[in-house]
């Protein structure tokens, strides 16, 4: 027998993987002890680690639902056209049936807010209250980030443009006091043809036809000083969501979930819990 692809993960029955509809091995975890579920959802190109800091806050009130996206951490990495915010919706429900999770609260933030976007949009019966954080409905109506943004990405030099995304994720203040590990600017390892694919996944997301369809109480959150992802697709998002609210947080970029956690993580928790 030859051997098999790398990026084909090699099954532990120990661990808990559920399959998409193409088969394609998806890993997660389950944390908490809650009556109900709150799915968490990463940004694009990372995986459950993304929520290691802030999901504590959530594991003492709901049973916490933690994914790698296919082609991220211990989830297959396929090399097909079977990566898009629509399709990581799917393999999140794919996890949700897994998990025997009917009806859940969803929180995703950046790509994983697109995700969210498609669940709460087309699969209503699922979704309990979405919160919505530091996303966009995608192009052509979201507010892209501007051409500084992305030359200081694109750069040759790794090591410059892994500290230019640093300091678009977090204030140079708290990454003096934090120097690290980061779990938001990806997971190592990760084979080239799966970032280009979540690239794309991100970049075609275009929601905006379906936003009014969504019936979940949804809370959208954003930083004023976000330019990865305008702190102006806030807004937008909150206009377009049928009885959406909306909250910034003042002075925090990117990843306000971990650095501004003391501020972002009551706030969700008070508009998951609250009495209808």
């Amino acid at each position: 027998m030859g051997e098999r692809p790398r990026w084909v993960t090699l099954y532990d029955p120990r661990v808990p993987y559920a399959r998409a509809s193409d088969d394609t091995a998806l890993y997660y975890e389950v944390h908490g002890d809650g009556e109900q579920t709150l799915l968490l959802l990463p940004g694009q190109s990372n995986g459950h680690h993304w929520w290691n800091s802030a999901r504590p806050d959530f594991d003492s009130v709901f049973r916490t639902v933690v994914l790698d996206y296919r082609g991220i951490g211990d989830s297959d990495k396929p090399d097909t056209d079977s990566y898009s915010t629509k399709g990581f919706a799917l393999d999140a429900l794919a996890v949700l049936d897994d998990v025997g999770a009917e009806r859940v609260h969803v929180y995703g933030t950046s790509m994983g807010g697109r995700v969210a976007q498609w669940l709460a949009a087309e699969h209503a019966e699922r979704v309990d209250r979405l919160v919505l954080g530091c996303t966009s409905p995608g192009s052509p109506h979201g507010i892209e980030r501007g051409e500084n943004v992305r030359r200081a990405l694109g750069q040759r030099d790794a090591r410059a443009a892994r500290h230019a995304l640093l300091e678009l994720m977090y204030t140079p203040e708290w990454m003096a006091a934090n120097p690290g590990p980061y779990n938001t600017i990806g997971v190592r390892g990760t084979p080239s043809h799966v970032l280009r694919r979540h690239r794309r996944a991100s970049a075609e997301h275009d929601s905006w036809d379906a936003l009014p369809s969504i019936t979940a109480p949804t809370l959208v959150v954003h930083g004023t000083d976000d330019v990865f992802n305008p702190t102006e697709n806030a807004p937008l998002l909150a206009k377009r969501i049928p009885g959406a609210r909306m909250e910034l947080i003042a002075g925090a970029r990117h990843a306000y979930f971990e650095e501004f956690r003391s501020v972002a993580s009551p706030l969700v928790l008070d508009f998951l819990t609250e009495v209808s």
